[in-house]
């Protein structure tokens, strides 16, 4: 395997850790609206992403940056040509992490109100762009011989995208109610797993049309079987959970992300942004690539570094590993500061 094909498994992997954990956080953000029925509930599902949803994030900032220096072409092509919406992405996820910090600055109910309905629409908005820009890369869009997309916005609003994009919203309303009963105990734990069973069968729904579109136009046997690991394990998650097996459902609605990510990958693979103009125009691991030297320096340090991130991350997820409710919100006073325990 040369490196070029190494570094695009570890970009893969890189988003799979991204939509796995950035996932749940969506999913909490959109479910603060309809799950909770009051401020000490909203601050409840708040607090249960309160000391990881910035540490998840960082596995964006990486992916993006290990695409910049061991695919430029393939960075440059998709953020000059999904500029719009990956800047829309970009402004949600801004908002959003003000939203989490300044919502309990101040005690005005308005206040918290409107920091709440930020923090909703800037979970909501990503959870569906997402899907929307993975639909395309994996679909293929116009890119000329020099490597430039010449299509338009509107272009990129397609059945088979906008559909991806239902795809991925409701997957991570589905894995965001699933951590939430994970998360949470009394009266909100019983309604986040009756919230994922109806979450769970409409992600059902739409990824079984999404996947068997996917595999029929540019599958493959790998994309197959992760197509089927997919199945197997949303099927596994909406029996764990109707059994109030919150862990087993976790692990698995998180399996079911994995290998419908895994899946785009393996459909696109040689392939990092098709052109619907000219197969030829495609961009590929081998001409978008960075040079050799650069691509051996990288591996060197991610060597390093990766398990580093890892261990880390690990272990703020074991502190941070009990259940809690509205009785542990002091006073029930929503001004109180953001717990981070």
């Amino acid at each position: 395997m040369e490196l070029h094909d190494v570094w695009f498994v570890l970009i893969a992997v890189l988003w799979i850790g991204y939509f796995f954990l950035e996932g749940f956080d969506f999913g909490i953000g959109i479910l603060t609206k309809p799950l909770a029925r009051n401020t000490a509930e909203r601050r409840v599902l708040i607090n249960t992403i309160g000391p990881v949803w910035d540490g998840n994030e960082v596995w964006l900032l990486t992916a993006g940056g290990a695409t910049f220096a061991a695919f430029p072409d393939w960075y440059a092509t998709l953020f000059s040509g999904f500029y719009i919406p990956l800047l829309l992405i970009l402004v949600c996820l801004i908002v959003r992490g003000v939203a989490f910090e300044y919502r309990a600055k101040r005690p005005e109910p308005r206040w918290q109100r409107n920091w709440e309905e930020a923090i909703f629409w800037t979970s909501l908005v990503p959870a569906f762009l997402w899907g929307v820009a993975f639909a395309n890369i994996v679909r293929g869009v116009d890119i000329d011989a020099q490597k430039n997309y010449v299509g338009g916005f509107w272009d990129l609003l397609n059945p088979y995208a906008l559909l991806g994009g239902l795809v991925t919203l409701s997957l991570f309303t589905f894995h965001g109610a699933v951590f939430a009963a994970l998360k949470t105990v009394g009266d909100i734990r019983d309604r986040a797993r009756a919230a994922a069973l109806k979450a769970g069968l409409a992600a059902a729904a739409l990824a079984a049309v999404f996947l068997i579109w996917t595999q029929a136009d540019n599958g493959n046997g790998w994309s197959l079987a992760a197509l089927v690991i997919a199945v197997l394990a949303l099927v596994g998650a909406l029996l764990a959970n109707r059994a109030a097996r919150e862990g087993w459902a976790f692990v698995l609605s998180g399996a079911t992300i994995v290998a419908a990510v895994a899946m785009l990958f393996l459909a696109l693979f040689p392939d990092v942004m098709p052109s619907t103009l000219n197969p030829e125009w495609s961009l590929t691991v081998t001409n978008a690539a960075s040079s050799p030297y650069t691509l051996k320096l990288m591996t060197i340090v991610a060597a390093v570094f990766t398990p580093l991130v890892l261990l880390y991350q690990s272990w703020t997820y074991w502190v941070f590993r009990k259940r809690i409710g509205v009785q542990h919100i002091p006073g029930h006073d929503p001004a109180a500061a953001l717990d981070q325990g």
